[in-house]
C-alpha cells in the first residue's frame, strides 16, 4: 500500500486542520496517510519511505516560517527524486497578496525545483482561512488530498 506524508507548520491551527482534511482525502483511495508536525520529524528516517509527500504552511510576511524552512533543508539529505509532491497553506485575505507569495507556492516551487519532487495536477492549495471550516473548505483540502491519492495510485 502507498504512503503519503502529510507535514506542516501550524502557529493557529488552521493549518494542521487543513492536513486532517487532506488526509482524509488521501485516504479516500485506500493509501495511508500519516500526518506530522513538521517539530515531530527528529531525521532523515522519519521521513524516508514514503510515496508521496505534501508540506503545510501559514504564510509569514509573504514568506514561510523558519520551521518550515528547516524542515525543507532536512527533505534534500534524502533522495526523493521523482516522487509526487504537493503543497498546502491557509491565508488570511489581503489584497496585495498574489497566490504565487503564499506559502504554499514557494513550497512546491522548492520541492520542484531542489528537492526534484513531481508536481500533480493541481499545483498548490492555497486557502483562505475564513472558508476551510465551510463545507467548501473541508471539501477543498478533501479533493486535494483524493486528487493526490489517485494520482498517486495511478502511478502503481
Amino acid at each position: 500500500m502507498k504512503k503519503v506524508l502529510v507535514a506542516y507548520f501550524s502557529s493557529s491551527g488552521k493549518t494542521e486542520e487543513m492536513a486532517n482534511y487532506i488526509a482524509e482525502g488521501v485516504r479516500f483511495n485506500g493509501l495511508q496517510a500519516k500526518v506530522m508536525k513538521v517539530s515531530e520529524i527528529k531525521n532523515v528516517d522519519d521521513i524516508a519511505g514514503y510515496d508521496g509527500y505534501i508540506i503545510g504552511s501559514p504564510t509569514f510576511s509573504l514568506d514561510i516560517p523558519a520551521p518550515v524552512k528547516l524542515f525543507l533543508e532536512e527533505l534534500k539529505k534524502v533522495n526523493l527524486a521523482e516522487k509526487l509532491g504537493g503543497a498546502f497553506g491557509p491565508y488570511l485575505h489581503d489584497a496585495s497578496y498574489q497566490h504565487a507569495e503564499h506559502a504554499p507556492a514557494i513550497i512546491l516551487n522548492e520541492l520542484q525545483n531542489e528537492i526534484k519532487l513531481k508536481p500533480f495536477d493541481l499545483e498548490a492549495l492555497a486557502l483562505q482561512e475564513d472558508i476551510l471550516g465551510t463545507r467548501e473548505g473541508i471539501k477543498a483540502c478533501q479533493d486535494y488530498g483524493r486528487v493526490f491519492g489517485q494520482r498517486l495510485a495511478g502511478e502503481g
